[in-house]
């Protein structure tokens, strides 16, 4: 799949995922075969004033290439200057977010709420196409309704307006996560645009990315959720798409990525950041294993790195 400039490895993307898609897990996901990789959200507004967080969240690796920046708000000056600030800061892609439907979002005219205002969208995206040579991409919803009409206007209109690829989430905003996603609208937008569509929603299995697009014709599957503890569902549906049968990771392998991935969580954040992040996001990779429990028990008192791996060690001692 070629997305402007950038041509990647295969169709998989790493979907932004707010207050989960930060460098380590990016790396962790990169590591699995994912063609994409995409940060997650991060404030126009933050960026504009120089809000200390918002500009820690841009930090990136060569390792990670290429990454996609995501970037939300309603105000087309300052996500100009948040979209060439970010392409000077690494970012290959720049993402404009009009599918996130979270209240505060919304109160402020960005994430989805921009799919109910066409001419603020519309001023949005040619601000951000104008401020970047870098590839631009905008990720959206189905919209307030379920009949998939606003999606397809803004599809269309970012395709008017030069912008090289369209993520579409078809759950209406008021779904949030819940409910099915209907595929129906992918199909509608990838049938209607010339530029890459990339389908997003429900994709759980590795058969379900290669459903996904042989049944809508979409030219990418982004992955969100499904890989929260279960980075491997990337390699798996890269075998899937290749005709080989998937494997579950062995127990050593489980134990070297949440060992890596927490030696990684420390170098970028610090080992006592490290250890707050840690203690609910290990919980994920051990989920449907047995004694889960006693382990997402044990971890939730961790204070260092060592502490850590001894209790990772430990745990993984006790399965073999």
């Amino acid at each position: 799949m070629k997305i402007g400039n950038q041509i990647l490895e295969n169709p998989l993307v790493l979907a932004p995922m707010a207050g989960v898609g930060d460098l380590p897990f990016r790396l962790m996901i990169k590591s699995m075969g994912a063609g994409l990789v995409c940060s997650e959200m991060v404030s126009a507004n933050g960026i504009f004033r120089n809000n200390r967080r918002s500009l820690e969240m841009l930090c990136s690796h060569p390792d990670e290439k290429p990454v996609s920046f995501q970037i939300f708000g309603s105000e087309p000056t300052a996500m100009a200057h948040a979209a060439a600030l970010v392409a000077k800061n690494g970012a290959d892609i720049i993402d404009i977010n009009m599918g996130c439907a979270v209240r505060k979002i919304v109160k402020n005219g960005a994430g989805v709420a921009l799919m109910e205002q066409p001419e603020q969208a519309k001023r949005v995206m040619a601000a951000v196409r104008g401020a970047t040579d870098r590839p631009v991409t905008v990720k959206i919803r189905s919209g307030f309704t379920p009949d998939g009409q606003r999606a397809l206007l803004i599809a269309r209109m970012a395709q008017d307006i030069g912008l090289n690829a369209v993520t579409v989430h078809p759950r209406t905003a008021g779904q949030g996560f819940s409910g099915r996603a209907d595929w129906s609208v992918i199909a509608r937008v990838a049938s209607a645009l010339s530029i890459p569509v990339i389908g997003n929603g429900d994709i759980v299995t590795p058969a379900d990315a290669a459903r996904m697009m042989e049944s809508t014709g979409c030219d990418g599957a982004m992955i969100g959720r499904a890989a929260w503890g279960n980075p491997w569902i990337f390699c798996q549906s890269l075998d899937y798409l290749a005709g080989i049968a998937p494997k579950e990771p062995e127990l050593a392998m489980r134990q070297k990525l949440m060992k890596d991935f927490a030696s990684a969580c420390a170098t970028h954040y610090g080992a006592a950041h490290a250890c707050r992040i840690l203690r609910s996001r290990l919980t994920w990779f051990v989920k449907g294993l047995p004694e889960a429990r006693r382990f997402r028990d044990s971890i939730t008192r961790i204070e260092s790195l060592d502490q850590v791996m001894g209790l990772v060690d430990e745990y993984f001692d006790c399965l073999a």
